[in-house]
């Protein structure tokens, strides 16, 4: 992804993304570097310049929960993008590397087919769409394919007119897989969703260098879907027990509201096209279960 130290991207980042008003600092005259110095943020942090100078540059390894909390301090992270920098000073024995599961479980599919008012979906840590009910299939059918979320959104033509607030969902995905790269920095699978984006999308390779980290939120979304017309959704995103680099996504539409009602529009479009698409005993997956390994494609 770049030549520098995961830990030292995010530093620098973050570090330029602060002024010196934003943490209490005069300003004097101009500044040849965007944002903070190093040396202001050592002075917030309690530490030595050479010693912040080291970490950004990644030749300090093993920085201690205090000088850590300091840094955090000093650049104003919130509590996940705290976690963030503590996880990226990790070493990969400590690091958790769960491939037990990496398929979606028969049950969980099963469980999602079941939910026929209701579009659910899992996906991994990349964005990859990894299994989804009838529903979901119907509420992305105005997509090329229906493989990987944030594909979806900065690459294919259908995402713009989809997420009516494109602007924000672009930074969600970007947000989440920053979260994921974070407990992974090793990952094959993100390392080539990123520099396929990367290479199709200036405006994912720039927000990927904000190295903002964010998980799925409970927000509202506003869609748009190409035969059914507006939605106005809420979701909630749940880890699957078992598979914790999965999450369950889950739709829901107001009761008695438009949206349900489109909801219900959708569910018989796809109970028509269904025959045509899968055999009605099989599981709804969309993606195999070598996406997780690196080894599916795009």
């Amino acid at each position: 992804m770049s030549n520098g130290t995961p830990l030292g991207e995010f530093l620098r980042a973050r570090r330029e993304a602060l002024k010196p008003h934003d943490v209490g600092l005069p300003e004097y005259g101009r500044r040849r570097v965007p944002g903070l110095r190093r040396e202001e943020v050592a002075l917030l942090a309690g530490v030595s310049s050479d010693y912040y100078i080291r970490l950004e540059q990644g030749r300090e390894k093993s920085p201690s929960s205090q000088v850590l909390d300091g840094v955090a301090r000093a650049l104003k992270l919130d509590a996940e993008a705290t976690d963030h920098l503590n996880r990226l000073c990790l070493t990969a024995s400590e690091r958790r590397r769960d491939r037990s599961e990496a398929g979606v479980s028969r049950q969980l599919s099963q469980l999602m087919d079941a939910w026929e008012h209701t579009p659910a979906f899992v996906v991994g840590p990349a964005l990859d769409i990894l299994a989804g009910n009838s529903l979901a299939m119907a509420l992305h059918s105005g997509f090329e394919t229906f493989d990987n979320l944030a594909l979806m959104v900065f690459a294919d033509p259908a995402g713009r007119e989809f997420y009516q607030e494109w602007e924000r969902a672009a930074h969600s995905c970007v947000a989440e897989i920053r979260a994921a790269y974070g407990h992974d920095p090793a990952s094959a699978r993100i390392a080539e969703v990123v520099a396929e984006l990367s290479a199709r999308s200036e405006e994912f390779a720039a927000i990927w260098q904000l190295h903002d980290v964010k998980s799925k939120s409970q927000e509202g979304k506003h869609l748009k879907h190409p035969q059914v017309g507006d939605l106005h959704i809420k979701f909630a995103a749940f880890t699957v027990n078992g598979a914790p680099h999965q999450q369950l996504v889950v739709y829901q539409a107001e009761p008695a509201s438009p949206t349900a009602a489109a909801f219900d529009a959708l569910r018989s479009m796809s109970t028509e096209a269904r025959p045509a698409r899968r055999s009605a005993s099989a599981p709804t997956v969309t993606r195999n279960a070598d996406a997780q390994g690196g080894t599916a494609r795009l």
